[in-house]
């Protein structure tokens, strides 16, 4: 498995209009294609733009959640569900699994050297996960899917809601300008689940976002992920913090004096906030 940074733009924080249809505060539509940027993509080109489940919860003291929760047991997990690691990668409030083959880019905000978002990527396929705070007692997707789903059709795109292995997903093609010009609509799917007092989404793009074949071993680091809420107050909708994994992080940050990266080499040999926001490769 190999780790990749990424610097994101200071722009890309953004203030639109549409600010509070998408968790982090940003613009859905801008959100979704930021989800699948540096990412494999299947794209179609046009000339024109077109509080069920609480069973267990409140014994284990984890509140109530909406109907779309997961504390069965089949994942994702929340921490309280997971005694250790169990060779997952500690990203701080996510705990990601690694499969043979993937890659696993880390988003980094340029403005403040913070970690915003995991991207896996597999072949030709990529699943972007974030948490988020969400409140004790009820679910925040339902509200956030239909959002997006207006955003993005606002924008001249589609947005199709079907029922799917972690419950109601959004199935959207989302249009932008090409190179030559003409409107190329790239699709993505958007999976949510709301847990304990924290929200995950994880958005696939390319081949799995059009084939669930593609889409599986994917699902499976989603249904493997551990999400870390911690007990700190938090608005609904805040991004839980990440962290760069213990053998990326920079000497004299928590968890980096020293580090050994999966080479062996140290990562002050690596020194991978010295080449500024392309993709550094830590093998």
């Amino acid at each position: 498995m190999s780790i990749f940074r990424r610097g994101k733009k200071e722009e890309q924080a953004g203030s639109a209009p549409e600010a509070e249809a998408a968790p982090t505060g940003r613009p859905a539509d801008d959100l979704a294609s930021d989800a699948g940027e540096g990412t494999p993509a299947v794209a179609e080109e046009s000339t024109t733009a077109g509080a069920d489940e609480q069973a267990g919860a409140e014994a284990a003291g984890l509140g109530e959640t909406s109907g779309e929760a997961t504390t069965s047991g089949a994942g994702p997990y929340d921490s309280a569900e997971v005694h250790d690691l169990g060779g997952r990668l500690d990203l701080g409030s996510l705990w990601v699994v690694g499969v043979p083959g993937m890659e696993l880019r880390l988003e980094v905000e340029e403005s403040t050297s913070n970690v915003v978002g995991v991207t896996a990527v597999l072949e030709d396929s990529a699943v972007q996960l974030q948490a988020f705070a969400a409140p004790r007692t009820m679910g925040i997707w339902d509200d956030i899917r239909s959002e997006i789903a207006e955003s993005i059709v606002s924008q001249g795109g589609t947005a199709d809601e079907e029922r799917g292995a972690l419950g109601t997903e959004l199935r959207t093609r989302m249009p932008s300008a090409g190179p030559d010009g003409r409107t190329v609509f790239a699709p993505a799917r958007f999976v949510g689940v709301d847990g304990p007092r924290w929200f995950l989404r994880a958005v696939f793009s390319g081949r799995a976002a059009i084939d669930d074949d593609a889409a599986a071993t994917l699902f499976e680091i989603v249904r493997g992920t551990v999400v870390v809420r911690g007990d700190a107050a938090m608005a609904p909708r805040e991004l839980l913090p990440l962290r760069l994994p213990q053998e990326a992080a920079v000497p004299g940050e928590p968890g980096g004096e020293g580090a050994d990266d999966e080479g062996g080499r140290k990562a002050d040999d690596l020194k991978p906030f010295e080449r500024g926001p392309e993709i550094t490769e830590i093998r």
